[in-house]
């Protein structure tokens, strides 16, 4: 039964997408019902040319010829008017999964962080891409064989109730046992395809994740044990896979089974009209072969129905999926009232902040730190101590639990969550790019900027020098694996972003782990112009480069045990003291 409710569930949702393009609906439905009167109209015209064959010598052919002539023309306006109607059901199916697909992907855009670190990628990926395709064609199919099969009942039974009654409830009485086999198989196979799409997705987020970090699977010899894993997701969804196919592939043949035993059925009782018989008014051989091209016609839609049915399981267990992202609880909302930060000033103060990822795990307790405007703050410690953390809340990807971040005096969840990045500038550890020319990554931030003020940024991170090497300079366009680039080269790049920027308030988490020393020097200097007057957060594990920081907060298992300058720390011979001796050991 909650199967069955969630089934109902996501049509209900389906059809909710769909009555935005319900003008063209109404016209397909026009033209799936002129298409069947016409095909309909053809097995008439059939039967009074067989008529007009009365016997041997005997046939008019002046009739026949201009019976012929109206089934070409009949057969010819139907084949236009199915090809619109395609056309017409192509293009609402692909609007509506471009509506899904549009409101999956801005829906991952609002989802707080904390959905996406807790969830598989290439499983995101999976929904948004393969399990809408899946969706698409069983949509498709829906649209195409559903209202033509519908109409096709409908309109056969009438001409069939025309020509003879008793032979009609013949067929009206044995035809719905298809749709009893085929809904009965339907129910079985619902929870084999969402398991399917389940199972798909688990393997395309192993494939994302091999190929994102093949050269760590490399280095460690770990092929065989990725093979392994694959193999065993492999195994599951081949196995998932066969299942569902193999019962859903049992609708057609049983459907088309009963459909022959009404043909059969039909035929006799009509056989045993033409000869005379008591089955019901007297029929000519010409009047049979209306009565079985419609009897054929009237169960076929049943048998296409069937696998419509079955094909459809698959379509609403993806859609069910697709569904459940675009359902997911949002990232909280700025408020109506929210405040737009404009150029802060760098006053920032934690009050009594506590944070966890995981309500059983706290990590960060009664964090309390205040920030003068253009003061330096060092943040330090071992993995794991919460530095990182910090910064996530800084920025808001995360909200506290308790206690508040202040920056002005406002509290941040009062202050809309782009106006407070905007003041921000951060270069951190792992770099990100985008598919696009050099110049398009720079100006991530500031789309608007002059030629010369992108120079003078590149300039100032060091990275014009290694530019203007590529083929194309500032046009080169790269991927979002950075191409050719090295991981020094990348940094440089996200770096250059800060500097076109300039906001009042830097972030720089590890920015120069993967630049060489004497770079290193050259960006330090740089970043120690651009620190003048702003406001800097620095995570480090290099010690040497935060000795001039005005504060230093010592960090681990989220408390700062130790506060101070640098001298002040090494005077107090704790923990920075060691943590920084241990690094110029001789």
């Amino acid at each position: 039964m909650k199967s069955q409710k969630i089934q109902i569930d996501t049509i209900r949702k389906v059809f909710q997408y769909i009555k935005n393009y319900r003008i063209l609906l109404s016209v397909s439905v026009v033209l799936a019902a002129s298409t069947v009167a016409l095909t309909l109209y053809v097995p008439i015209l059939i039967g009074n040319a067989i008529d007009y064959i009365i016997g041997p010598d005997n046939v008019n052919f002046e009739a026949v010829a201009k019976i012929l002539v109206k089934i070409a023309f009949a057969v010819g306006i139907t084949s236009i008017l199915e090809w619109l109607m395609h056309t017409i059901n192509n293009n609402i199916t692909y609007q509506v999964v471009r509506d899904i697909r549009k409101k999956a992907f801005r829906k991952i855009e609002i989802l707080p962080l904390s959905y996406i670190d807790s969830h598989p990628h290439g499983e995101i990926v999976s929904r948004v891409i393969a399990d809408t395709d899946q969706f698409a064609e069983g949509l498709l199919m829906g649209f195409t064989q559903l209202f033509t099969g519908v109409v096709t009942i409908i309109g056969t039974l009438i001409f069939m109730l025309t020509i003879n009654v008793k032979i009609t409830f013949i067929v009206v009485v044995l035809t719905p046992l298809s749709l009893f086999v085929a809904n009965f198989i339907a129910k079985s196979t619902y929870s084999m395809f969402k398991l399917q799409s389940e199972t798909r997705g688990e393997q395309t987020s192993l494939i994302e994740e091999m190929i994102d970090n093949v050269k760590i699977v490399q280095a460690f010899s770990y092929q065989e044990e990725v093979l392994r894993k694959f193999d065993e997701i492999n195994r599951r969804l081949e196995k998932c896979s066969l299942r569902a196919v193999f019962f859903s592939s049992l609708t057609n043949p049983l459907t088309r089974f009963i459909n022959s035993l009404v043909y059969a059925a039909v035929a006799l009782a009509g056989a045993i009209a033409v000869i005379g018989g008591d089955v019901g008014s007297s029929m000519t051989v010409g009047g049979l072969s209306i009565f079985l091209s419609y009897a054929n016609q009237y169960t076929k839609p049943f048998n296409e129905i069937s696998g419509v049915i079955t094909e459809m399981q698959n379509a609403i267990a993806c859609a069910g999926r697709i569904f459940e992202l675009i359902e997911e609880k949002p990232q909280i909302p700025d408020a109506e009232d929210a405040i737009i930060l404009e150029k802060a000033s760098g006053n920032v103060l934690f009050d009594n902040v506590a944070f966890s990822y995981v309500s059983e795990r706290p990590l960060i307790r009664n964090l309390n730190l205040k920030v003068e405007p253009g003061q330096s703050v060092a943040i330090v410690g071992p993995t794991g101590s919460g530095k990182t953390t910090v910064i996530n809340l800084l920025m808001r990807f995360y909200d506290v639990d308790s206690g508040g971040i202040k920056v002005e005096g406002i509290d941040i969840r009062d202050i809309t969550r782009n106006s407070l990045r905007e003041n921000y500038g951060m270069v951190l550890q792992d770099t990100w790019l985008k598919s696009g020319t050099i110049r398009e990554n720079i100006t991530m931030g500031k789309p608007e900027a002059t030629e010369e003020e992108i120079i003078a940024a590149a300039k100032a991170a060091h990275a014009h020098s290694f530019i203007k090497r590529l083929e194309y300079g500032y046009d080169t366009v790269i991927s979002e694996e950075g191409g050719s680039l090295s991981q020094g080269q990348k940094q440089l790049l996200s770096i250059a972003r800060v500097m076109l920027c300039l906001p009042p308030m830097l972030i720089l988490d590890e920015a120069t782990s993967s630049i060489d020393t004497r770079t290193e020097v050259k960006i330090q200097e740089a970043f120690a112009r651009l620190m003048q007057g702003r406001t800097s957060f620095i995570v480090a594990h290099r010690l040497s480069t935060i000795r001039e920081a005005d504060i230093i907060l010592v960090m681990k298992d989220g408390d700062i045990i130790e506060q101070g300058t640098h001298d002040e720390l090494l005077s107090q011979k704790g923990f920075y003291a060691n943590l920084y001796n241990s690094q110029f050991e001789q």
